[in-house]
Parts: structure tokens; sequence; C-alpha cells
């Protein structure tokens, strides 16, 4: 009884959380001027617009390139980090790894804060790279926490045997750990890509008039709301998705670094 009642209650929250998606696309596809549910009818120039519109491409590849090189970052950082922290014996390690944490459970109002503090004195505000810096440390957890998992679970025995067939360590870590961890490097990528993607809150101290997309949808909203913002959405929604199913296809996700 208690088992389907959980069930229930799970079907309720996700049915809350997924009812918006029934009004943006239907919006997206409206023919009429302004936010009107249901649409009278049905057309594609929400879309047209904004792909003749020079700032939405703008902030759209701008969001790309750093959510990108957020994914090389966070990897570049996070890869050498989780092999500390899984094979490593050094005093403080325990403290290091709550650190590495740290940025999921700080509000991102606090961090945004505190970060642009820092990056007003350093004349990092404004600039596509420190946003990348700052979206790299809230990504970093994530990066953390999957490929630290592919290393619990990975086959010692592997490596051990390179290593006794005369391979060196470098050897080893390019042609049996990493392919071994290749799952894993394909999720924490993605999942440190979207978290960039979609960030709206420290975009909105660091970017400044380079807008990202999730500012510019933002700003969209306060300035004047058409369509326009709902096709937006759905394309922002479709490229999460498809980022999602290349982890359900090609990765693992948090679901297994929990174990």
């Amino acid at each position: 009884m208690s088992r389907r009642v959980l069930v229930l209650a799970c079907a309720l929250v996700y049915a809350f959380l997924m009812l918006p998606l029934l009004v943006v696309f239907p919006i997206s596809l409206s023919s009429a001027p302004y936010m009107q549910f249901p649409p009278p009818g049905l057309s594609w120039q929400w879309y047209q617009r904004y792909l003749d519109d020079p700032q939405w491409i703008d902030a759209t590849w701008r969001s790309l390139k750093v959510g990108g090189a957020t994914a090389m970052l966070a990897l570049l950082l996070g890869v050498p980090l989780s092999f500390a922290l899984v094979r490593g014996r050094f005093a403080g390690r325990a403290l290091l790894d709550r650190v590495a944490l740290a940025p999921i459970i700080v509000p991102h109002m606090i961090f945004a804060v505190a970060v642009y503090g820092l990056f007003a004195r350093l004349r990092l505000v404004g600039t596509w790279e420190g946003l990348v810096v700052a979206h790299t440390v809230l990504a970093l957890p994530f990066v953390v926490l999957v490929v630290s998992a592919g290393l619990r679970d990975l086959d010692r025995s592997l490596e051990q045997a390179a290593e006794g067939l005369g391979a060196s360590r470098w050897q080893v870590l390019r042609r049996v750990t990493l392919p071994l961890l290749r799952p894993s490097l394909v999720s924490a990528g993605l999942l440190a890509f979207i978290s960039s993607f979609d960030e709206v809150v420290v975009a909105l101290f660091l970017s400044g008039a380079n807008m990202t997309l999730p500012k510019k949808m933002f700003d969209n909203i306060m300035m004047e709301i058409d369509p326009t913002i709902a096709a937006v959405s759905v394309m922002q929604i479709l490229l999460v998705s498809a980022a999602m199913l290349l982890i359900g296809r090609y990765g693992r996700g948090l679901a297994d670094s929990a174990r």
C-alpha cells in the first residue's frame, strides 16, 4: 500500500512539473501575435523570428561556447581530482572531497554575489572567460561524482594485468583506464555542459552586455513577452533532452554515482 502511495505521489509531482510543456509547445507554434492559449492556429513564425534575430543567435552561440568550454575545463580538473579522491591516500582527502562537492550545497545566489565581488576586482565581469570559470566551479561536483563512481566500479585487475605485461603507467591510463571510464566521462561532460547551458543566476551577475541564452530569455520576459520566448524554450528543452538521451545511451548518470 505504501509503495502505491509513493508511486502515485511521484506521478503527481512529475505531472505537475511536466504540465507547463503542454502550454509551451502549442504557444511556440501559435499564429497569434501575442501569448494566447489555446492558439488560434499553427505557424512557424516565432521560430523564424528567432532565427532572423541576430541577438538571439549571438546569445545561443555564446551559451554553446561557454557550455563547451565549461565541460572541457570541468573534465580537465575533475578527472585528476576524482583519481586523487578515489585512489589517493593523503591527509585532508576527506576535506578535499567536501570542498569539491560544496557548490551543490551553496545556493547559486550566494555563489553569484561572492564571485561577482571577486571578479569585479579581477576585471572578469562581462567576459566569457570569467563566466566559464564560474560555471566550471558549479559543474565540477557533477564530474567528480560521476567519474568517482566509475573509478570505484573499475576492475583494477585489468590495469594490473597491463602493468604485468610491461605497460607504463601512462600507457595503462591511456589504453586501459580511460577507455573503461568512457561512459562516465561522456556523462560527466554532458552534465557539465547542461549545468552551464541552463544556468541563469550567475550569468545575470557576470555576463554583462554579452548575454547568454538563459539571460537573454530572462531579459526578454522582463521587457516584452511574445511567443518567441516559447519557441526558444522548446529548442532549449529539446537540446537538453537530447543530451540526457545521450547520457542514457552512451554514459552513466548520477543514479550510478549514488551507489
